[in-house]
């Protein structure tokens, strides 16, 4: 016997749950921010239904509110996908990068390592210039030199980190810079075992960043994130103590919404 398809009213049927998901369903390309009153009219709810509704789903963390704005958050996407493929992780990432921009003013990206570089994929940035180029997706930065290069690089194979090291061709960016392999091995299995990389001034004076490995909820390596700064603004006590843990907040949101 074909099973029949539940309707409002019935025994079974959780109202409250078609309603929660009625609000959600009611923000799309049109409508990313909608007040209360908005939303009541799009789910034609009263608007003490659609703020109780519009309040649980704030305290789950499926939607944000900004003043008298709501809007979804990326969390929404654990309902959808079980799985993520790389095409698509990336739109949940420049959310949370965003964000850590709104909320420090400072530049936030992921990059991934391709040979002996590693190549922007995703970037918020801040209005203040860090460094000389333009950084946006695309642009290629030496490993050795950056954040996100360390941490990627200490994901790697014992046996493809010391095929890097015999290769790369180590130069003096500034007086800062890491110009000893031997250094800069141990540094690379220093941030493999901590779990994050702070680098200052040794890509360009200046310029300081941590970084941290982004993975997906299998497992999978997504990249690095990191947050980039000006030496003369912020600390590298600030850059540990409240920089990193917003990366590694970031890296574990990450990790729950690509399952």
């Amino acid at each position: 016997m074909d099973e029949q398809i539940l309707k409002p009213g019935d025994r079974d049927y959780v109202g409250a749950l078609a309603s929660g998901l009625d609000v959600l369903q009611a923000f799309d390309a049109e409508h990313p921010r909608m007040t209360l009153s908005e939303v009541a009219v799009r789910t034609d709810m009263d608007r003490a239904k659609a703020r109780r509704f519009l309040l649980t789903l704030h305290a789950l963390g499926f939607v944000r509110r900004t003043g008298r704005q709501f809007e979804l958050t990326p969390r929404v996407l654990q309902l959808g996908y079980a799985y993520q493929a790389s095409n698509q992780y990336r739109a949940v990432i420049q959310q949370y990068l965003e964000d850590i921009t709104a909320e420090l003013g400072e530049s936030s990206s992921l990059a991934v390592l391709d040979g002996d570089d590693v190549v922007y994929v995703v970037r918020s940035a801040a209005r203040h210039r860090l460094m000389a180029i333009t950084l946006s997706v695309g642009t290629r930065l030496p490993a050795a030199y950056t954040s996100m290069g360390r941490v990627l690089l200490g994901q790697l194979p014992e046996p493809e980190l010391e095929a890097f090291l015999e290769r790369v061709e180590l130069e003096a960016f500034t007086p800062l810079s890491v110009t000893s392999k031997e250094v800069l091995r141990d540094e690379i299995h220093k941030v493999r075992q901590q779990g994050y990389s702070i680098l200052d001034q040794e890509l360009d004076q200046g310029l300081r960043s941590v970084a941290v490995p982004v993975f997906a909820g299998s497992g999978e390596l997504l990249g690095a994130i990191n947050i980039s700064t000006n030496a003369a603004r912020v600390t590298l006590e600030t850059l540990k103590s409240l920089y990193l843990p917003r990366l590694q907040d970031v890296a574990e949101k990450v990790r729950q919404t690509t399952r």
